[in-house]
């Protein structure tokens, strides 16, 4: 066994703009660091012999970055016919204006100021643009507007920013809920024993081989975390700062801005259910 199978969810190595499974190719986005992993994956989707292609994520505002996406989809044999987005953080959205500028696409999203063009996008939705399937699946928690993609002919899920390839996210309160986060990760789970989704195409870090392991894994760490936040408050460490730096003590201080989110919509949950 590898040391990355055996990882949670089995990352496909290191992360690099190519391939991702017959339909998806990634874009790597040069915005590297602690929060956005090797950068963001900016997703080309598309049916192998169709020539129209589905963008997902153009990332940051980096002219080279966008131009690149539209320079890889034309060596594809493929022209951009529309824009998705899986929330609107800036690290995915922010080049998503300009993007459409230079593509003449709409820009469709859960929230509509995140919108160019008359369609949004909702639970049940699914595009066919160039003939590729792509069904949308609510995931809130990360965000309140957080969506994942599910493409069926691949086996596959594009996951933005509700799983990473390398460890996890946060939830961004007070926009974020744990109590969605969760259901949204039960709701991907459900895709990996329902519907054969193995693969994950995230928002950041390396392709994931292993999705149900990857849920699995997320369910088992948000359990564990919440029962460490709440021993923390009950020996005394009532502020969100101070249950940081109890819970999170073995962290890169760093991440300890997004912990603390994290560690609020974890208060936020607790008291709600009245176990703090």
């Amino acid at each position: 066994m590898s040391d990355a199978a055996a990882l949670p969810g089995q990352p496909r190595g290191s992360v690099v703009s190519g391939p991702g499974t017959p339909r998806a190719c990634n874009v790597l986005a040069p915005n590297p660091s602690a929060m956005t992993l090797d950068g963001t994956n900016t997703w080309i989707v598309a049916e192998p012999d169709s020539d129209l292609a589905v963008v997902i994520d153009p990332g940051p505002l980096d002219e080279g970055h966008l131009r690149r996406v539209v320079d890889t989809a034309e060596r594809l044999g493929k022209r951009i016919g529309l824009t998705l987005l899986t929330h609107g953080h800036p690290d995915h959205a922010e080049g998503a204006a300009r993007f459409a500028e230079l593509t003449r696409t709409a820009v469709r999203a859960l929230d509509p100021a995140l919108r160019l063009g008359d369609e949004g996008l909702a639970a049940g939705d699914v595009i066919t643009t160039g003939g590729v399937e792509l069904r949308v699946v609510p995931t809130p928690g990360h965000t309140s507007d957080s969506l994942c993609f599910h493409l069926p002919a691949d086996g596959a899920v594009l996951t933005g920013d509700t799983i990473l390839g390398r460890g996890t996210t946060m939830v961004a309160h007070p926009d974020g809920k744990l109590g969605e986060y969760l259901d949204s990760l039960r709701r991907l789970r459900s895709l990996t024993v329902d519907d054969g989704v193995h693969t994950v195409l995230p928002g950041h870090g390396p392709v994931l081989e292993d999705a149900q392991g990857a849920v699995e894994f997320y369910l088992a760490h948000r359990a564990s975390r919440l029962a460490q936040v709440e021993t923390a408050v009950e020996a005394g460490h009532r502020s969100a700062e101070d249950v940081v730096a109890h819970v999170y003590a073995d962290v890169d201080r760093s991440l300890w801005p997004a912990a603390e989110l994290s560690v609020r919509a974890q208060l936020e949950y607790l008291r709600e259910r009245g176990l703090i």
